[in-house]
């Protein structure tokens, strides 16, 4: 298994109306697509325009499989470029986490 984390930093005053957009529309996509949703997070503390998302796979493989498929999908195509076009987002950081062996992990 590796989980998949992704940070998303955003810019001033435009986390909330991209929030309600992912939830309604992306999220549902990405779900179809790459399986286990573990979760998306708002920062409390810190960096407040944050959020990051945990996607669990099966492998590297697993990963690149799903990703590739939802890439193909006409409706991404569609949500992602009305995403980009919203400017929200000022940068992103994704890292592929591997469980050390002694990680209780959630089923």
């Amino acid at each position: 298994m590796i989980v998949e984390h992704r940070t998303y930093t955003f810019r001033p005053g435009t986390l909330q109306p991209w929030m309600k957009k992912y939830e309604t529309e992306g999220l549902p996509i990405q779900k179809r697509h790459l399986g286990h949703f573990m979760g998306i997070f708002t920062t409390e503390f810190g960096n407040i325009h944050q959020t990051v998302m945990l996607w669990a796979y099966d492998s590297f493989e697993d990963r690149d499989r799903r990703r590739g498929a939802m890439a193909d999908d006409p409706a991404w195509q569609k949500y992602i470029g009305e995403i980009w076009s919203m400017d929200a987002i000022q940068s992103q950081e994704v890292r592929l986490l591997k469980p050390s062996a002694s990680t209780p992990l959630i089923g």
